[in-house]
């Protein structure tokens, strides 16, 4: 698939490889504006929202033929942006739910959930697709498709799924009414014992995170 092929119907709002892009740059925008804290009332369902649409292109890329680059060597797309204040932001906007657990890889039987953070892995989701979007901006068609098909394999598509499943948890327990456990002190740096199998959620009942990131109307 060449770079020649893929352009050819470069503006044609059908055409694959405009919508993914156009689904990676929607995501790019939006987290990068929720981040900014102006409407933190929406901040989890609006997440939900793009990580669930994030997934569908995801899914696109997963089920297209593999995708192989016009160079057998990727050009060098230059320094990645750094996204420290986009972790940062995101933190402490989520910092009541910001702590979730996770099993790695569901077909590795008796592996014991592993913490993660919502805002670490936005940033990473984000950092892999900045990486493919420099090379489409670059006329570089295949070489991004190629690079966000590989990284969704290999990393952003296991991230955003679980992401999806801590807002999504969280925006049920709010809806469903259902308060979340209180757990002390545990973080990213510490292991869940089977006993603890529950959601990091900090000091958090329902009714804070309503009031505070759950309720919101996305528009």
């Amino acid at each position: 698939m060449s770079d020649a092929t893929l352009h050819a119907t470069e503006q044609n709002p059908d055409d694959f490889a405009v919508q993914i892009s156009d689904q990676v740059e929607s995501f790019l925008v939006a987290v990068t504006e929720v981040a900014k804290g102006d409407e933190p009332d929406s901040a989890v369902p609006f997440l939900l929202l793009e990580v669930s649409q994030l997934l569908l292109a995801g899914g696109r890329l997963g089920a297209h033929e593999d995708i192989v680059p016009d160079e057998r060597y990727e050009p060098d797309p230059g320094p990645e942006a750094d996204v420290d204040d986009l972790r940062e932001n995101l933190a402490r906007l989520l910092e009541p739910i910001d702590v979730y657990s996770e099993v790695f890889d569901p077909y590795e039987p008796r592996k014991a959930p592993v913490p993660a953070r919502i805002s670490d892995d936005l940033t990473d989701v984000i950092t892999d697709l900045r990486h493919g979007m420099v090379h489409y901006r670059a006329g570089r068609t295949s070489e991004a498709l190629w690079w966000w098909q590989f990284s969704y394999f290999s990393n952003w598509g296991a991230t955003a799924s679980a992401t999806l499943r801590a807002l999504h948890s969280v925006l049920a327990h709010v809806r469903l009414n259902q308060p979340l456990e209180e757990l002390d002190g545990l973080d990213t740096d510490q292991g869940i014992g089977d006993d603890t199998l529950e959601f990091e959620a900090g000091r958090v009942m329902a009714e804070e995170i309503g009031g505070g990131l759950g309720q919101g109307q996305v528009k």
